[in-house]
């Protein structure tokens, strides 16, 4: 039987600024861009939470929502510093060991040791050490691992023993999935799937007519099953972001504001997974309100503020006909040179 611990960060640009300046402890904070250039939260700590302030939110509205917020621009260096240091605690154990984020990594251990205790030691020594704290989880596979990290934060430790595991995901709701997002999770409740347990009476083949991939990977996870191995040698293929608006956006000025955003998103991804952005062959996505939509690509251009815009502003004419379509969602990344090196440009 596999023992895996699943490693997670507390809110942890925070956490690091917080040991930084212990002032910031009890007080809301958040790490982001600034409200007036329609910036984003990339985290915040827990007193800030308490006012429903979460990642990804726009700053603007997290100042509406907790005035007193202490906005922060971040500090790179010091998080990847405080990363390195966390990582090499977490691997003095185990048998093999993957790092998935700057944040955040797998761990599997032994059969014969016990995934408590090496859990509590990795908490307990991070906590000296860094002066920050992690999350643990422990079970059978990585996707419940992952799922119990989650389970008693902050700082705290949950394990799925083997014999619980079917207990355990019978009252799992599926949105704690990895993967589920809120419109799938929404579509899956409108089947009446709101727990794994509602899932299982349905066949692989009816899962994927329904959800697709999607169906097919909740087959295996609503049972507890997930047979992947750690990735010591992981290759991103890519990174990228991307919104759906309320209101569907029809001028270019709207298009060329709303993709500041989503560079303002797009580099905060890029720090979080230890990627240079300048590296990167940049690509867009554009779909619009009849739900049709194209992707764009340049490998010769460098990712900029700029540079998606050009791209955005070319998706979008290429689409539009005799009668201008509103634009429903954008998104903008960059493929890794190692699979983009081999694309042309596509127009």
């Amino acid at each position: 039987m596999r023992k895996v611990l699943h490693i997670d960060c507390d809110c942890f640009f925070a956490a690091v600024e917080m040991r930084e300046n212990p002032q910031l402890c009890q007080v809301p904070i958040a790490i982001g861009g600034h409200s007036e250039r329609r910036g984003v939260i990339s985290t915040c700590n827990y007193p800030a939470r308490k006012f429903g302030i979460h990642s990804a939110m726009a700053t603007a509205v997290a100042l509406r929502q907790c005035p007193d917020l202490i906005l922060l621009p971040g500090n790179m260096a010091l998080y990847r510093e405080a990363s390195q240091q966390v990582m090499a605690v977490i691997q003095r154990y185990g048998i093999a060991f993957e790092q998935v984020s700057v944040d955040e990594a797998y761990l599997e251990l032994n059969p014969e040791d016990s995934a408590i205790e090496v859990g509590n030691l990795i908490r307990a020594e991070v906590e000296a050490e860094v002066g920050i704290t992690v999350s643990v989880g422990a079970a059978p596979n990585k996707f419940l691992a992952k799922v119990a990290s989650d389970w008693n934060k902050p700082n705290g430790l949950f394990a799925v023993k083997p014999h619980k595991v079917d207990e355990f995901v019978q009252q799992l709701e599926v949105r704690k999935i990895p993967g589920i997002g809120p419109k799938t999770a929404e579509r899956l409740a409108s089947k009446g799937i709101v727990l794994c347990s509602d899932a299982q009476p349905y066949s692989l083949i009816e899962l994927v007519n329904l959800f697709g991939r999607t169906g097919a990977s909740l087959f295996k996870r609503c049972r507890g099953l997930d047979d992947r191995t750690l990735s010591t040698d992981r290759v991103r293929k890519s990174i990228s972001v991307e919104h759906t608006f309320s209101k569907d956006l029809y001028l270019a000025e709207e298009m060329d504001q709303e993709a500041e955003t989503l560079w303002t998103m797009f580099l905060q991804r890029t720090e979080k997974a230890n990627i240079d952005s300048r590296g990167l062959a940049p690509f867009v996505k554009v779909k619009f309100n009849d739900f049709s939509q194209t992707t764009l690509a340049d490998q010769f251009l460098e990712p900029s503020l700029e540079s998606f815009r050009q791209l955005l502003q070319q998706a979008r004419l290429r689409h539009d006909g005799d009668e201008i379509q509103g634009v429903r969602l954008m998104g903008i990344g960059g493929r890794c040179p190692d699979v983009s090196e081999q694309q042309l440009a596509l127009f």
